[in-house]
């Protein structure tokens, strides 16, 4: 039997941020995501940095998806 946190792990891929802002830090450029997931976004300088996953990439293969940037959007005020 597993656990819940254990179908957790198993729903997670490991995710490569690649383009965007150059000044983004690189421990957000690595992440765990869903593995369905199509989009991430990122809060940085007052704003948030979108990326998209990367049509080539494997969510079977052991190496990181790849999300790429698609644009910047600034926080409503």
């Amino acid at each position: 039997m597993t656990s819940s946190s254990e179908n957790v792990v198993e729903n997670m891929i490991e995710a490569v941020l690649v383009g965007g802002p150059s000044d983004l830090p690189a421990t957000v450029r690595t992440q765990r995501l869903p593995r369905d997931g199509e989009k991430v976004k990122i809060h940085h300088r007052g704003g948030y940095e979108h990326f998209e996953r990367d049509g080539g990439s494997s969510t079977s293969s052991p190496s990181p998806v790849v999300f790429r940037w698609t644009t910047r959007t600034r926080v409503a005020e």
